[in-house]
């Protein structure tokens, strides 16, 4: 046989063999086929299939998908339309606290606010539907509160503060206050601390919750402010006189508000001088410049009256001492501090 007609035969029998293979698979899946068919139609006559060795009925699992299927659209129901209602209910109520002039930055809190406890509440609301028990995660989400609480009390009550002083506005931005003994223009006021800037041109944070528990003087809330010149003449000097030098210059000055009228009262008989205090009205704005002209005006007024401002006088008297001896030692201790001129 030929070198040619070998190889033909052998492609034959190849070809024969796989052939022959794939008519075996074949017949293989054929009958997996059938037994499963078969299978499957017995457990359709028995209405039962076997799940881990465990029997399951199918009408019933049928209709326990029927169920949950049903609770589950009216689950995912509840909360879409619920999520939807509580934006609308934000929405208006974050209009509504704008409209009022309530801060921008509180009302957005407070509707953020309002908007997650409406979502939690649609949650818990659509878990119920499926059947879940929601009184386990209502108590996790006490505890939870709790322990956020406790870890969080000062900024909490901080938080709580910059709340009530953006609603109930005890100062604004601009406004020129004392806050704890800190005087200072607002600068800003957040939900946690409120800023202010002193004369002197330093930043102040203040903690809201110090604000709430500590005195504090708004000096902005009213338009005008009473300014206070005091000074202090000699005892020999006219009172009456000084009086009527200090109101004519209170009156003549552009700042000083006619009514209430300016005022001069006594306001204590010190040691070596008699307090007045010269009472005006100004603007906010011109309050600090009024009273520096006012007690600068004051000063060259009395000299220009010849009214004296004194100034502290001490007398010392002692008792027992006889000024020779004092003499004696002031001139004996300036002798012993010469320089010795016999020293190198």
């Amino acid at each position: 046989m030929s070198q040619s007609n070998k190889a033909a035969s052998g492609e034959s029998n190849t070809v024969v063999r796989t052939v022959a293979d794939t008519a075996e698979t074949a017949k293989e899946v054929a009958t997996d086929a059938a037994r499963l068919t078969k299978d499957t139609l017995e457990h359709g006559a028995n209405d039962t299939l076997q799940f881990l060795g465990v029997p399951i009925d199918i009408n019933t699992l049928t209709q326990l998908a029927i169920d949950f299927s049903g609770r589950l659209v009216l689950a995912l129901l509840i909360f879409f339309v619920g999520q939807w209602i509580g934006k609308r209910i934000v929405g208006i109520a974050k209009h509504i606290m704008v409209k009022s002039r309530l801060d921008r930055t509180a009302a957005n809190f407070l509707g953020n606010l309002l908007y997650g406890l409406m979502l939690v509440t649609v949650i818990l609301a659509s878990l119920n539907k499926l059947g879940v028990n929601t009184n386990s995660f209502v108590a996790v989400l006490g505890a939870a509160g709790v322990a956020i609480g406790v870890s969080l009390k000062d900024q909490l009550s901080n938080l709580a503060a910059g709340v009530l002083i953006v609603i109930f506005r005890p100062f604004g931005r601009g406004d020129l206050v004392e806050i704890g003994g800190k005087l200072g223009t607002v600068l800003d006021i957040s939900l946690v601390n409120t800023r202010i800037r002193t004369a002197h041109n330093h930043e102040i944070i203040i903690p809201n919750g110090d604000i709430m528990t500590s005195a504090s003087i708004n000096y902005s809330s009213l338009p005008n402010r009473r300014v206070d010149v005091e000074v202090g003449i000699g005892y020999n000097a006219d009172i009456q006189a000084a009086r009527k030098v200090m109101i004519g210059l209170a009156e003549a000055h552009p700042n000083v508000l006619d009514d209430p009228k300016p005022t001069v009262i006594v306001t204590a008989l010190a040691d070596s001088s008699v307090d007045l205090a010269l009472r005006v009205w100004t603007n906010n704005d011109d309050w600090f410049m009024t009273q520096a002209d006012l007690l600068e005006q004051v000063k060259y007024a009395f000299d220009e009256a010849g009214i004296d401002i004194p100034f502290p006088n001490r007398t010392v008297q002692i008792e027992g001492l006889q000024m020779d001896k004092v003499k004696t030692i002031f001139e004996s201790n300036a002798k012993h501090s010469e320089p010795n001129s016999s020293n190198p």
